[in-house]
Formats: structure tokens, C-alpha cells, sequence
């Protein structure tokens, strides 16, 4: 992994040298000599991040009829409660 450090100035004037280096590691933004911003990799980003679904986000998934999914049944007997 290589880490770019360019400053505001070179960013805008590099933008797509940026966007290219951005494919094999951060790269820092500085503001006035101060790191500022960080450009990186959609899949860095979605690898940085993990961010758990929900189960309805999960069951939207596609391809999602072809998982075969069977869980066994659970009897589950009541009892009445003991209040002594």
C-alpha cells in the first residue's frame, strides 16, 4: 500500500493523478500543511467501513432465492409461572 500526500493545489490541479493513485492506497489532502481529507477506493472504503445489513437488506439481496434455507422446527412448551 502507498500513501499519496498531495495539497489542496495539487489536488485540484491533479484530480485524475489523484483518482489513480487512490487505487493503491490513501491518499491525504493537506490544508495549509495540515492532513484535511482522504481519497480513497470505493472497495477500501466498503472494506474500512463493513457496515452490517439489516434482515431486510439481506433478504433484497440478489440471488437470494437460490439459498436453500431450512431451518429445523422448535416445539417450545409453556409452563406456568411459579410466583412463590
Amino acid at each position: 500500500m502507498t500513501i499519496t500526500t498531495l495539497t489542496s493545489r495539487e489536488f485540484n490541479q491533479r484530480a485524475s493523478e489523484a483518482k489513480r493513485a487512490a487505487n493503491n492506497g490513501p491518499v491525504f489532502i493537506t490544508d495549509r500543511g495540515r492532513p484535511a481529507h482522504v481519497l480513497m477506493s470505493f472497495e477500501d472504503y466498503q472494506r474500512l467501513t463493513q457496515q452490517r445489513r439489516n434482515i431486510a437488506d439481506a433478504l433484497a439481496m440478489p440471488g437470494i432465492a437460490d439459498i436453500e434455507f431450512d431451518p429445523p422446527r422448535v416445539a417450545i412448551e409453556r409452563r406456568p409461572a411459579d410466583f412463590s
